[in-house]
């Protein structure tokens, strides 16, 4: 395959193309009834921050979504398990990559909470203290550095590039919708079952009960397996943003704030072991103060 094939096929997501109308109707819509029924749930600086943010992510992905095509294609040519045949595109095959793709997005969204340089890509998209579907579109800029690399085992396991990237982007199209408040509980089996609006406040949500809870991307399953599972309480609901917010709307310091605190602190830590845990350890470690790691702040907090 050439790089010119390579790039068409890159650049040609149809389900993309077909969904950024209806994010924007419905952004449109949310933000009407927001202000029909005055509930402050957005703000005008906030949502411009946000929706050029999404632009950005885009421009950002661009080379390394080429370089993961790529590499997906030449490790299922590869077929060094010799799935490549068996799997195919049979019908069945679309719904084991479902479950494999959800699987894989959440490792990387949790990585992403608990490695602090991981965090650095991701923290723009909590940076808004509110949520609706303009939050949805401000993606992590830096993420897209190192997205793809939480992929790489599919290929191997005979799904080509093409199914993957569709698979990737229907991940991504679901996930719009659980950014929103006028959607409170769905009935109980979904609410277990899926990924909802319910389960993504828990997710966006800044106090220490909901920390690094509720990872899932379409299916809520993993995160009631691996222990990331908080149901949202009526007693305490969410307040969204970071636990020490950031007051900009200057889209660069949003897309990359945290990378600065990183050198800040390498700069600072007196040995080596120390720097490298201030890039490696989860987002709230100091080697001279107290640990503010999520997992450290719910242990301390009584009744959570």
């Amino acid at each position: 395959m050439t790089f010119q094939q390579v790039l068409e096929k890159v650049l040609s997501d149809q389900l993309l193309i077909f969904a950024l109308p209806v994010f924007f109707g419905l952004l449109i819509l949310e933000y009407w009834q927001d202000k029909k029924r005055n509930l402050g749930l957005y703000d005008k600086k906030d949502m411009w921050t946000s929706i050029p943010m999404g632009f950005l992510s885009l421009f950002v992905e661009l080379i390394p979504k080429i370089l993961a095509f790529m590499a997906f294609y030449a490790l299922h040519e590869a077929n060094w398990l010799g799935l490549r045949d068996v799997v195919g595109r049979q019908w069945w095959v679309w719904g084991l990559l479902l479950f494999a793709d959800d699987f894989a997005y959440y490792w990387f969204h949790r990585m992403n909470h608990e490695v602090r340089l991981f965090w650095a890509g991701h923290v723009s998209h909590h940076s808004s203290q509110f949520l609706n579907f303009g939050t949805a579109l401000r993606q992590g800029v830096g993420e897209r550095l190192h997205k793809f690399f939480f992929w790489l085992w599919l290929p191997l396991l005979g799904f080509d590039a093409v199914m993957i990237f569709v698979m990737m982007s229907v991940n991504l199209i679901y996930q719009y919708w659980t950014h929103t408040e006028f959607v409170r509980k769905l009935p109980k089996l979904v609410e277990f079952i899926f990924n909802t609006a319910s389960h993504h406040r828990v997710h966006h949500a800044s106090q220490p009960r909901y920390l690094d809870r509720n990872h899932a991307g379409i299916f809520i399953i993993w995160d009631r397996l691996f222990g990331t599972f908080s149901e949202e309480l009526d007693s305490e609901p969410p307040i969204y943003g970071l636990t020490k917010n950031i007051e900009s709307h200057n889209l660069i310091y949003v897309a990359t704030h945290e990378y600065g605190a990183i050198w800040r602190d390498v700069k600072r830590a007196p040995k080596w072991s120390d720097k490298l845990k201030y890039i490696f350890y989860a987002p709230g470690w100091s080697h001279d103060g107290e640990d503010m790691r999520a997992k450290i702040v719910r242990r301390n907090v009584e009744g959570v």
